[in-house]
């Protein structure tokens, strides 16, 4: 029954992303069926292979191992600061991991490690699925890089996007989320679905935008300049550089916590002062329900794991995965692993300011269609994230 709910889901996603299409004639209907059928082969490999499960468990053993690496960093500038009994620090033991991991990707990107794995992935996702190279680049490139990192890669390509075209690029940019921060994530929720969703999103984001807003490029114009990817001189350079952006990063998203949790306690004072014990979780779990059951979520845990999906949505990934952290222990497997996949992803509010912003600095008249189709794009984010959990669930 959970698994024809499922796929009940999966139609419904795809049927409004299809409603929501600015050209339905051009819609690749052969490149959706093939990234859905690989989703399918990703998730049922890594979730029920004993191949799959070995491949969980040694990502997960290196993230971990660096981990303690960056541990030991923060541990020698912050170790002499006191907490409570059991008690933990966020801002230390979670977000400055991120400067570790930020400094490590920018080495591999001087090194041209990273920049030649995304541009053979990018290249395979391609042919796979007959989209633009640009497209396919950038949507690997958004598994390792940040919102404006990923963006930033492509931009001497960005006269070539037409506004279908950009729309895809910021999608997949907002689907996706940044390798530096997965160190974070995986110290709240459980590995094993923080690292499938990130090839699940890929293909979500990619296969949802693409059927919004279809694309046909000519072969002519089909290419992508990677080049020149790391300005850093040496590798020292890198890693200063790196360390800096992870600083950058950590301390946005500290200050973005600090906003939104306050934020979210003052609209819940509000709705509490009208309706007595009413919270705008519980809101959003309501309005949530419906589509939560069909991905495979219990009518009895549907309502607590709605309103923190929608959480993540009006404010973001962290404020939703601190509210899951506490609650999860009591969740179902199933549950836990939908909800993990979904929040996994940078679709919230916030994103639509930070991509725009971005496209802002590289064409200022791109960021004119940016900002136009700025809920457009948070709904089809969304509705990737949807995907992803579904195609999860139905392997829990």
């Amino acid at each position: 029954m959970d698994i024809l709910l499922g796929f009940v889901a999966i139609i419904i996603v795809l049927g409004l992303a299809f409603l929501m299409s600015n050209d339905k004639k051009n819609i690749n209907y052969k490149g959706i069926v093939v990234m859905l059928v690989a989703q399918f082969l990703i998730t049922w490999f890594m979730f029920t292979t004993e191949i799959g499960q070995k491949i969980i468990n040694g990502i997960s053993s290196v993230f971990n191992k660096l981990i303690e690496f960056g541990t030991e960093g923060v541990n020698f500038v912050v170790g002499g600061i006191a907490v409570n009994e059991g008690g933990s620090v966020f801002f230390f033991n979670v977000l400055l991991l991120i400067i570790f991991f930020s400094t490590l990707l920018s080495v591999l990107t001087y090194l041209k490690i990273l920049p030649f794995i995304i541009k053979y992935l990018g290249g395979f996702l391609s042919k796979l699925t007959g989209l633009p190279k640009v497209e396919s680049f950038n949507a690997v490139n958004s598994i390792f890089f940040g919102q404006s990192e990923a963006l930033l890669a492509i931009k001497t390509q960005f006269h070539h996007l037409e506004k279908n075209r950009l729309y895809i690029v910021s999608a997949s940019a907002m689907g996706s989320v940044s390798a530096s921060i997965v160190g974070s994530y995986l110290q709240i929720l459980p590995p094993e679905y923080v690292l499938v969703a990130l090839p699940l999103n890929m293909f979500s984001a990619v296969m949802i935008s693409s059927v919004i807003a279809p694309v046909n490029v000519p072969k002519a114009e089909d290419h992508v300049d990677v080049k020149d990817v790391s300005q850093d001189k040496s590798i020292f350079e890198a890693m200063g550089n790196g360390a800096l952006d992870g600083g950058k990063i950590a301390l946005t998203v500290a200050a973005m916590l600090v906003a939104f949790i306050a934020s979210l306690e003052l609209v819940n004072w509000i709705i509490q002062s009208v309706f007595a014990g009413v919270t705008l979780q519980q809101i959003l779990g309501y309005i949530i329900a419906p589509i939560g059951i069909l991905m495979g979520i219990s009518p009895g845990e549907v309502i607590e794991a709605g309103g923190i999906m929608g959480t993540k949505i009006v404010t973001n990934e962290f404020v939703a995965m601190l509210e899951f952290q506490n609650i999860l222990g009591g969740m179902s497997e199933k549950t836990v692993g939908i909800v993990s996949v979904f929040l996994t992803s940078f679709a919230n509010f916030s994103s639509i300011g930070i991509i725009a912003g971005t496209v802002q600095a590289i064409d200022s008249k791109k960021a004119v269609q940016v900002s136009g189709f700025g809920m457009k794009l948070l709904v089809g984010a969304t509705l990737a994230s949807i995907l992803s959990a579904t195609v999860a669930g139905i392997f829990i």
